[in-house]
């Protein structure tokens, strides 16, 4: 499965923007999609993620009520639309996907990772 991810760049805080992943390859063999950041000095953490089959979705904390993440099955790509953002949400945005159930949350359980998307928030 190769990802390719997009839409990053620099935006004020309470702004808004969508973030694109695009999967091709073996897309039938994904079971989910996720969405994961990595600030400067810190480690990479979760952010949601969507099962590629039903659509179930899953949030951090710190994502829930101000992200959505969705899917559009033509053509293969997975979006992080994000509102309301801060500061604090600046990052190197990845997408990654994984192939057996269970996993979906953590960077240790992916599979696939594409290249990331930088995120800026201004304050």
């Amino acid at each position: 499965v190769q990802l390719q991810a997009s839409g990053g760049g620099l935006v004020q805080a309470g702004g808004s923007l969508r973030l694109s992943c695009a999967a091709s390859g073996r897309t039938f063999s994904t079971y989910a999609i996720g969405w994961f950041r990595q600030a400067p000095g810190k480690e990479r953490e979760f952010v949601a993620a969507i099962r590629w089959s039903g659509g179930r979705t899953y949030y951090a904390d710190s994502a829930k009520g101000r992200f959505t993440i969705y899917r559009d099955s033509a053509p293969n790509t997975v979006y992080l639309q994000m509102h309301n953002l801060k500061p604090e949400d600046t990052a190197d945005y990845y997408c990654a996907a994984v192939t057996r159930p269970g996993a979906v949350t953590t960077t240790d359980g992916m599979d696939y990772w594409g290249k990331g998307t930088q995120v800026t928030v201004s304050s």
